[in-house]
């Protein structure tokens, strides 16, 4: 009996078993685990490789995140001076150590940070903060030379050099390319070696630095007003209600706008580190070169009286450098079971502004 063509054999209905069925995947299962195997080792060496970056970048971000140590100042002024061949004239002991200063802000482990674009500069906070505090110390250093250290007069010319660094020292301090920073910064250090040069050329008279008792004071003055900031800003990191006080003593000034009575001043949470570490940088500089101005200012000081003056400042000063052995800044409220390190390092820095008044108020008086 002839079977019409929708009348098949039982053993005919269905694919042909000798053809693959697309939904059975064990027929190229050798193929497949050879891609899957494939696909596995290159996941597996992808995440190798970026942990083993991720944890190398961590590795260096710690070593960078280090404070410098702080240097001896004559021992390093003196083997500067023995490696140009000059002698420790007056002010030779203080531009020597600005310069080790800006160079210490350049060469420290990581370099210069501020203005890193990549892991794991772009990671840390706290040593650029270390590093704004350091710079501010310097130009206001670098500003004080050319308007007062190295004219005899407010009606003296001011030193080319001097006029060249100040300009390179205020440039953005956050520049990563066409210029850089460290560029401008190196620069400025030239032009201050290059007066250094000048300066202990005993057969010229170009350069100058004349340590009197109102260019110190000129210096202590914009010393005095950066760490009173500081303070300030280092008060605040609980918040307080403040008066305001700007007009107090003087009935008959006035100001621009109008502020309230009275108001609520505290350091953002997240700006809370970046104080403490901006105040450690500038109190690291400020240390090294009050031990300078002893020496090139030691005959005013005597003169006055005021040595042991400025050794109080320093001795003020000193514990701001302590190790830190918390792995962050504590932030405690007022007098309750936690730290505050903003608030130790505020009365340090309250105790060594006092005492700079106090300097201020001796060299002024005849």
């Amino acid at each position: 009996m002839n079977w019409k063509f929708w009348q098949r054999r039982d053993d005919t209905i269905g694919p042909d078993p000798t053809e693959a069925h697309p939904l059975d995947k064990s027929f190229d299962a050798p193929s497949g685990r050879r891609s899957l195997l494939a696909d596995h080792k290159m996941f597996k060496g992808f995440f190798g490789i970026a942990g083993l970056y991720l944890a190398g970048a961590i590795g260096v971000g710690i070593w960078w995140s280090q404070e410098p140590d702080s240097f001896d100042v004559v021992r390093s002024v003196e083997a500067i001076a023995s490696g140009r061949g000059e002698s420790l004239v007056a002010g030779y002991l203080t531009t020597a150590t600005t310069i080790n200063v800006a160079r210490t802000l350049l060469e420290k482990p990581g370099g210069y940070l501020t203005n890193d674009l990549f892991p794991p500069g772009i990671w840390l906070d706290n040593i650029p903060s270390w590093e704004m505090g350091a710079l501010t110390l310097l130009r206001d250093t670098a500003r004080v030379y050319r308007n007062d250290f190295s004219r005899s007069q407010s009606q003296s010319a001011e030193d080319p050099n001097l006029a060249e660094a100040e300009g390179k020292f205020f440039f953005n301090n956050n520049s990563w390319f066409l210029p850089d920073t460290e560029g401008e910064y190196r620069a400025g250090i030239g032009y201050v070696e290059a007066y250094l040069s000048q300066l202990a050329d005993k057969s010229a008279n170009q350069a100058q630095f004349y340590a009197r008792s109102d260019n110190l004071q000129s210096w202590l003055a914009a010393m005095e007003t950066r760490l009173g900031s500081l303070s300030q800003r280092l008060s605040a990191s609980v918040g307080k209600r403040q008066l305001d006080t700007s007009l107090a003593g003087d009935a008959t000034a006035t100001q621009s706008t109008a502020t309230p009575l009275e108001q609520l001043v505290q350091t953002p949470w997240l700006e809370i580190d970046d104080v403490f570490y901006e105040a450690r940088g500038f109190t690291w500089a400020l240390l090294h070169l009050l031990e300078a101005v002893e020496s090139d200012f030691g005959d005013v000081l005597d003169k006055k009286a005021a040595r042991v003056s400025l050794r109080q400042i320093i001795r003020e000063l000193e514990p701001t450098q302590e190790t830190l052995w918390s792995p962050m800044v504590l932030n405690g409220d007022g007098f309750g079971m936690m730290a505050n390190h903003s608030l130790i390092m505020a009365s340090h820095i309250s105790r060594a502004n006092a005492a700079i008044i106090d300097l201020r108020t001796l060299l002024a008086q005849g």
